[in-house]
């Protein structure tokens, strides 16, 4: 069975800010073995970019909706795109 790697770019809205969510999602994709990165947006939400195997992205994706302990997740958009494999690590950028 080949092994694919995918790209999920997301954008989590709801009360995601100030709640961890950042370092939690970091903590889960480098668990998960996904690089990529997370950062707050202007607006209240949180956007980031998971790369790696279809499996593992998915699961990151999934872990979105729950996110932190005191996050309220109200949606997640997520745009499937070409992975790149340009990260070598998950970070959280500003």
């Amino acid at each position: 069975m080949m092994k694919t790697n995918i790209r999920a770019h997301v954008v989590i809205s709801g009360r995601v800010q100030g709640v961890f969510f950042r370092a939690e999602t970091q903590h889960t994709a480098q668990r998960l073995g996904v690089t990529g990165w997370v950062r707050n947006r202007p607006e209240g939400t949180v956007e980031a970019v998971f790369e790696g195997l279809s499996q593992t992205v998915q699961q990151a994706v999934d872990w979105c909706w729950q996110g932190s302990q005191n996050a309220k997740v109200s949606d997640v958009r997520i745009e499937w795109q070409e992975p790149t494999g340009e990260f070598e690590n998950f970070s959280i950028t500003y």
